[in-house]
């Protein structure tokens, strides 16, 4: 059993995301006892305050897997200089009603990558105060920030080198972040 469950969150539905690619070669770079498992937001429908009292199972469950999570790592791409609607629901459905946020003191981790020369910077700087709302403490150092070229990937879906290397220091960050935070 992991001493340390990281619920990962995926701000794309597209099928061949760069950010679900990126989660998807995390789990490699992390220690024995962390265990990272990839969340569900494809199902959930648009958040509606109306719904509070009587959530549908797709959020409670949402909730339910962000609770049993010692920490949360969001992979969010960069639409418009911002984050994905998707992504906006899934915070939305999380936090509420009011008073019940799943969210509130998980360790937050943010990682983005994008064809784009910014690397989804603008998308993270649109979460960052999000989080903070949610009181999710955020690791701010290294920022990640990777725009795809020839060699982020290989062919095998594993991080090509200069970004696993990288991504290595970060992933020693947020495991301190975490063991730091986690109640």
């Amino acid at each position: 059993m992991p001493e340390h469950v990281i619920a990962v969150v995926v701000g794309s539905l597209r099928r061949e995301s760069f950010n679900r690619r990126l989660a998807d070669a995390l789990p490699a770079l992390f220690p024995e006892g962390f265990e990272l498992r990839q969340v569900r937001i494809d199902d959930l429908p648009l958040y509606n305050q109306d719904d509070d009292a009587n959530p549908p199972e797709s959020a409670l469950r949402l909730k339910r897997e962000i609770r049993e999570a010692s920490g949360v790592i969001f992979a969010t791409p960069e639409y418009n200089r911002s984050i994905s609607g998707v992504l906006k629901n899934a915070l939305d459905h999380a936090s509420r009603p009011y008073g019940d946020s799943a969210w509130a003191g998980k360790p937050a981790g943010i990682v983005g990558v994008s064809v784009g020369q910014s690397g989804t910077a603008c998308a993270q700087q649109h979460l960052r105060p999000i989080l903070g709302y949610l009181d999710m403490p955020t690791l701010g150092q290294p920022e990640v920030y990777i725009q795809v070229k020839d060699d982020t990937f290989d062919a095998d879906g594993s991080l090509g080198e200069s970004t696993r290397t990288f991504m290595q220091g970060w992933v020693n960050r947020y495991v301190d972040w975490v063991q730091r935070h986690a109640g």
